[in-house]
This record gives C-alpha cells, sequence and structure tokens, in this order.
C-alpha cells in the first residue's frame, strides 16, 4: 500500500461559522479544534496543515456546567516575587470575554509549531458581529 503525500498548496480552505450561545464551551472547543486540524477530512494527516478557518461568535454566551463558572480558575505568573494572579471563570469573562474560548481551543490543538500556526486560523468574537461575511462561512451545527 502507497502512502499519499497531500501538498498543502493543493488544500482548500473553507471558513466555518459556530454560534456558541447556550452551548458548552468544551464543546464548542472540541468542534473548532477539529475542524481547524482538518480531521473531518478524507485526507487527514497529523504532522500537516489540513484544516480550515473558523470563526466562533457569540463566546461571551458559552455556558459551563455545574458550578464551574466560580470554581474553573485561570493561572498566570508575572515573573516577579508575588506575582502570582489566580483569576475564575465569571471574573475572567468580564474582562477578556473572548479568553476562555480561545485558551479552551489552543489547549486542544498540538503543543508545537503546528499548533501555534493552526491557532491563527480561530478568529473567536464575544458577540454575534464579525468581519468575515465576505468569505461567506458555512454555519457548524453542534
Amino acid at each position: 500500500m502507497k502512502t499519499i503525500f497531500v501538498k498543502p498548496a493543493s488544500v482548500v480552505k473553507k471558513w466555518y461559522l459556530i454560534d456558541a450561545e447556550g452551548k458548552e464551551l468544551g464543546q464548542v472547543a472540541v468542534a473548532a479544534a477539529r475542524i481547524l486540524r482538518g480531521k473531518d477530512k478524507p485526507e487527514y494527516a497529523p504532522n500537516l496543515d489540513m484544516g480550515d478557518f473558523v470563526i466562533v461568535i457569540n463566546a461571551a454566551k458559552a455556558k459551563m456546567s455545574g458550578n464551574k463558572a466560580q470554581d474553573k480558575m485561570y493561572y498566570r505568573h508575572s515573573n516577579y516575587p508575588g506575582g502570582f494572579r489566580a483569576e475564575n471563570y465569571s471574573d475572567m469573562l468580564k474582562r477578556k470575554p473572548t479568553f476562555p474560548m480561545e485558551h479552551a481551543i489552543k489547549g486542544m490543538l498540538p503543543h508545537g509549531a503546528l499548533g501555534r500556526k493552526l491557532f491563527t486560523y480561530v478568529k473567536v468574537y464575544a458577540d454575534a458581529e464579525h468581519p468575515h461575511t465576505a468569505q461567506q462561512p458555512v454555519k457548524v451545527e453542534l
């Protein structure tokens, strides 16, 4: 059996639109990461950029189950003594409405050069407005 090699230049990238309003944050992130990787295509290769562009709208209106809005924490450190900061999901949503969705999607992509490149193909917006109508994105139903 011969191995199929697909040239990245021959891959046609489409645009997809995911509406996160009322959906679980994790389910939206899984769907976006799957499209970004290109796992739904028959010519998928784990080491190549085969995925498409993803637009996520209403990211601030994604829901969390249980008490995760208060229990889920985001941590960062400034690399100075005493520079440790922790912030829960609901406070982060007020300060940066798109960060939790971007953080979840980024965590589901490969941790290396390929993942960094794929993350540039996702566009996350807090509300329903987005500037990508000219690309005629296909709506994804979850």
